[in-house]
């Protein structure tokens, strides 16, 4: 089974429109885990729009599952996760005021630096992820650079599923065999949700882990928090 960790991003982002602490995100978190979630995945950026710095020490507190941190991996950035050591570190190529995730590592460009980062963080016994578009020269690069993992950003695949899901996925396919074959293991997110996330499973082999948040959340909305990860977990099966 695909393991599915909720980003709860967009719960800090309901907070801090008020400020206070309602929601308050580490009962969120432990709720998720309490509702069958199998992992937290968190994304601090520059602004601290949503999950702020602060907010990771007391979820890394009590996360019993997985817990992922994102983010574009400056000195900052890096600190925060080395303080606070995470199962996994997912690294993401965003510009300070992005608003998404938007595309991949370029792993050939950037390898070096990649690697450097990669293995800092190893040395904390934290396992590495790097956000990338689906190529395999971007897969076969991220491995080269040391990474245990790569994360796919299925934005594109979510933008094109409903005009042609096969075309949609080929590329994604394609670029699973690509790290099945050089054994680095694969994880996925962005903008997958109860329509297409099925589909998408069944045509990425190997597929380890999806993160999901914004549609997970919005689902929510309607159908409650417990009964939307029991409808996620139910697709993953």
């Amino acid at each position: 089974m695909t393991r599915l960790s909720v980003n709860i991003n967009k719960v800090a982002l309901l907070r801090n429109s008020r400020g206070g602490n309602l929601p308050d995100l580490v009962q969120v978190a432990k709720d998720c885990e309490a509702f069958g979630a199998q992992g937290i995945t968190v994304h601090p950026r520059p602004d601290q729009r949503h999950i702020r710095y602060d907010d990771v020490p007391a979820l890394r507190a009590v996360v019993t599952t997985e817990f992922n941190i994102e983010g574009n991996p400056t000195r900052e950035f890096l600190d925060l996760v080395l303080a606070n050591p995470p199962h996994q570190c997912t690294l993401v190529p965003d510009a300070p005021a992005q608003l998404t995730s938007d595309a991949g590592w370029d792993t050939v460009t950037d390898g070096a630096r990649l690697r450097e980062v990669t293995a800092e963080l190893q040395r904390k016994n934290i396992r590495v992820s790097v956000f990338v578009d689906p190529s395999v020269r971007m897969v076969e690069a991220a491995k080269a650079a040391g990474a245990d993992r790569i994360e796919f950003y299925t934005g594109p695949f979510a933008r094109d599923f409903m005009k042609n899901p096969q075309a949609a996925v080929a590329a994604y396919t394609k670029a699973a065999e690509a790290a099945n074959a050089v054994g680095i293991g694969i994880n996925a997110g962005h903008d997958l949700n109860l329509d297409n996330l099925r589909f998408f499973r069944d045509n990425c082999p190997g597929l380890l882990e999806v993160s999901i948040g914004h549609a997970l959340i919005a689902d929510a909305l309607y159908y409650g928090l417990s009964n939307v990860i029991r409808m996620y977990l139910r697709q993953l099966s």
